[in-house]
């Protein structure tokens, strides 16, 4: 098996302007909206409504007016239905129903567990038993695995099962998680390769040669165990609400992963070093700005007051002088606090992981996500098939007689 604790797990062990910005109180944005202070709450943990604490009331929060404006007349139908549903898939409103993982006011919540705290002293293995709604024993391993983790053997181990593995349409949830075991076991034999009675965190230290780093490397991969409907979630749903194998839809999460505006947003980071090593910190980030490119580093839409994620990751390790000075001059500079695809590569650099270990670490945490929304959809029994926009010529006519 993947390791021991899955067994008796114990789940409860902006924009600058010259004109003054207006805010409201949460009963002014309530009223103006119409709606429940879950829906508002929501919203802000979006990044759809901007709020800032109250100076007269730190307990309380303002909400900036010209948001709840625009919200407000959204909801009074003043926009067009296609314009809202093409905006939902631009960090919009939720296009389905989850109760796997949210975001709300700032912070991460797994199945409601507030996902900061439960990385203090859970496994990957005890998430799992709790974002799969189940603490199924996990399926035996071989164990053995390659002699370091790799990201090629991942997709060639799961391509491998693909066409042999049974689909996924008409079989109980209890079959289902014994299956998403196997198909993590196959995962974590490329991406941890070590004994099967070890815990993953420990199996990758070792494997990396690095014990010092274990208890970074579990609360690493606690914290990116799921995170709502991004990216690679959502084509791991997708895959599953087609009826195709779990280990299909892993693969199809992985892909997507590694894309430079996902999972692979760390090299932009080490990039971002790289230059600030030669440059400094300041010169570094003012080029990249300059050049209209994208920081990496720091910024997250769900989470205006800060990325939860880096925040519960980098106070468990010392920054190296490189990635703290860019952390300093950056967040004043660009007005955003640094992200977890800068905590993952400054943990990789303060362990001396090899330059690999971010995508890594984001794979096999977040395979144990895939495997919860793909059991949550094939659950629904339905199919995701939006429908496009058509902007293209216009279709000919039949003018014959």
């Amino acid at each position: 098996m993947i390791g021991p604790s899955l067994i008796d797990v114990n789940l409860d062990a902006i924009d600058q302007c010259e004109v003054p910005i207006s805010w409201l109180t949460a009963e002014e944005a309530l009223r103006a909206l119409k709606t429940k202070p879950q829906t508002l709450y929501a919203n802000v943990s979006r990044g759809r409504i901007r709020a800032k604490a109250d100076p007269a009331d730190p307990r309380r929060s303002l909400y900036q007016a010209a948001d709840v404006q625009r919200l407000a007349e959204r909801h009074a139908g003043r926009r067009r239905t296609e314009t809202v549903a093409a905006e939902a898939i631009r960090w919009g409103d939720p296009v389905l129903s989850s109760a796997i993982s949210t975001i709300i006011g700032g912070r991460l919540f797994y199945r409601g567990k507030d996902a900061a705290g439960f990385a203090d002293v859970a496994t990957l293995e005890q998430t799992a038993a709790l974002l799969w709604n189940g603490a199924e024993r996990l399926s035996s391993g071989s164990g053995t695995g390659h002699a370091s983790p790799s990201l090629q053997a991942a997709f060639l181990a799961l391509a491998g099962r693909v066409t042999s593995d049974l689909p996924s349409l008409g079989r109980s949830q209890a079959a289902l998680r014994r299956e998403a075991s196997g198909v993590l076991c196959t995962v974590a034999d490329a991406l941890a390769p070590g004994p099967s009675d070890r815990p993953l965190h420990l199996r990758l230290a070792a494997s990396w040669q690095r014990p010092d780093a274990a208890d970074c490397l579990r609360r690493a991969l606690v914290l990116l165990a799921d995170h709502e409907l991004n990216a690679s979630t959502f084509a791991a749903r997708v895959t599953a609400s087609a009826g195709a194998a779990l280990s299909a839809t892993v693969l199809s999460g992985l892909a997507t992963l590694t894309g430079p505006l996902h999972g692979a947003a760390w090299q932009g980071v080490g990039a971002l070093i790289e230059t600030a090593s030669t440059l400094g910190a300041e010169q570094a980030i003012r080029r990249t700005l300059a050049q209209g490119n994208r920081l990496s580093a720091f910024g997250h839409p769900l989470y205006p007051d800060g990325d939860v994620r880096a925040l519960a990751l980098l106070s468990h390790f010392p920054l190296p002088p490189q990635f703290a000075e860019v952390r300093e001059v950056g967040e004043e500079m660009v007005g955003e606090k640094v992200n977890v695809d800068f905590a993952l590569a400054a943990m990789a650099a303060a362990f001396d992981l090899p330059r690999e270990a971010p995508i890594i670490i984001f794979s096999l945490a977040r395979s144990v996500g895939w495997l919860a929304h793909a059991m949550e959809q094939i659950d629904s029994g339905e199919l995701i098939r939006p429908r496009a926009r058509y902007t293209g010529p216009a279709p000919e006519t039949d003018n014959r007689a």
